[in-house]
């Protein structure tokens, strides 16, 4: 249902009460192609065939979500009568150039984590209304997703523990309260928190803005004595310190960069003569 909300509302932004080409065309019959013009990986595919569904519109697609895309590759075919293409000729571009840019940026991330077995995760730094775009995008470049929202894993962060005057008590209370497949994962910032909240009962550790000699040390104490815990780092993690945090051992890094850095394929659409 969310889908559908978003296509509706970016219809609504960018049409309005109606296309002013629509009213002088003469409603000929066309076919458009949208052609990429940058290499990259391909996401928001499954939107515009939404888009497709909704508003009648004939979309033929030679690409999916995940595919490899070379400059001059034709990514779908777009016909009917000629107002009808041009009126979506924006929205369908948008929501492919700024899926597909989160799915490349994600897809660079994640080959350089790949080596170490390490998981590149997102974080909840998405655009207002834009979040299950942003992260189906990260998805198909190969990424995974952390939180989509507070209800589906307890993160206690700073501000969180600041509250909190007996960890391991909160901890016990959370799990017998929370629902039985939900996770608490709590945020540390040095070696000393992350040890007392493993001892707590934390399923997840993240290890925030530590130094990378720090987040080693949680390695190995995880590794010693709390085995069934994960460890994630995060804190101005970009791609040029990527692999350095690859290599301390831990489960996941997580990233906003993988979203509010990335930049836009870029397509176009082009009609046919």
């Amino acid at each position: 249902m969310r889908i559908k909300e978003l296509i509706r509302e970016a219809i609504l932004e960018d049409i309005g009460r109606g296309d002013l080409f629509s009213i002088v065309s003469d409603k000929r019959k066309v076919q458009a192609k949208v052609i990429a013009k940058e290499e990259g990986i391909l996401a928001g595919v499954i939107y515009v065939k939404e888009l497709s569904f909704m508003e009648h519109i004939d979309i033929e697609f030679l690409k999916n979500d995940g595919d490899h895309l070379k400059p001059g590759d034709i990514i779908c075919y777009v016909r009917g009568e000629v107002d009808r293409v041009l009126m979506y000729e924006r929205v369908i571009l948008n929501f492919l150039m700024h899926a597909s840019g989160i799915a490349t940026n994600t897809y660079h991330y994640v080959q350089i984590v790949k080596p170490y077995g390490v998981k590149m995760l997102d974080t909840r730094k998405t655009r207002p209304g834009l979040r299950i775009l942003e992260k189906y995008a990260v998805r198909c470049g190969g990424g995974n997703n952390h939180r989509l929202g507070l209800d589906d894993c307890l993160m206690l962060k700073d501000t969180h523990l600041a509250t909190i005057t007996d960890l391991k008590a909160f901890v016990q209370k959370a799990k017998s309260k929370i629902p039985y497949t939900a996770k608490i994962e709590i945020e540390c910032e040095s070696v000393e928190m992350a040890e007392r909240a493993m001892d707590a009962g934390a399923d997840l550790i993240m290890c925030d803005n530590m130094s990378l000699a720090d987040i080693r040390r949680v390695v190995e104490i995880r590794n010693e004595k709390y085995p069934h815990i994960l460890i994630e780092a995060s804190g101005n993690i970009v791609k040029e310190n990527l692999e350095a945090y690859a290599k301390t051992g831990v489960d996941a890094l997580s990233s906003g960069s993988l979203i509010h850095r990335a930049v836009w394929l870029d397509f176009s659409m082009r009609i046919e003569e």
